[in-house]
């Protein structure tokens, strides 16, 4: 993932400190499902250390591993549009550290200060953005006849 879509290059510091006030420290023992596919998106996360892998369900399969998250990277973003369901599937790789965020508490912040709710909408809209076109590539790589090629 770019530096642009980590929390410290994305939010302001006034930002971030508010942001950080809403979060507590939380650890996930490798293997540990931080949320499934389909259920309500209540929370989200910034790795500190470890990796947590996105996946995907495929029937009659394990679930297909789609992106790689590291330090300082936003797991979860589907809290912050309806229907607030995980659109996939997450797992700890290895022990995580992390700050976890209630998405309730993060969302009545962003209601009462407007411009503190534009600046976690553009980090998140980064988020998914930059996830889209690795997704594209990633795409491209498999199916394209020839590779992805160059992205301009």
């Amino acid at each position: 993932m770019t530096s642009a879509t980590t929390m410290t290059t994305a939010l302001e510091p006034e930002y971030r400190e508010r942001l950080m006030h809403l979060a507590r420290e939380v650890s996930f023992e490798a293997g540990t499902r931080l949320f499934e596919e389909g259920r309500r998106a209540d929370r989200f996360w910034i790795v500190r250390t470890g990796t947590v892998a996105l996946d995907l369900r495929v029937p009659g399969r394990r679930p297909a591993v789609i992106e790689s998250l590291g330090h300082g990277e936003l797991v979860g973003w589907s809290w912050h549009f309806p229907p607030r369901l995980w659109q996939l599937g997450a797992e700890a790789m290895s022990p995580v550290r992390a700050w976890e965020f209630d998405a309730d508490a993060v969302g009545e912040l962003c209601a009462r200060d407007p411009a503190f709710g534009r600046a976690v909408a553009v980090w998140v809209g980064r988020v998914v953005a930059q996830r889209l076109h690795a997704s594209r590539i990633r795409l491209l790589d498999l199916y394209a006849p020839y590779g992805s090629g160059t992205t301009a």
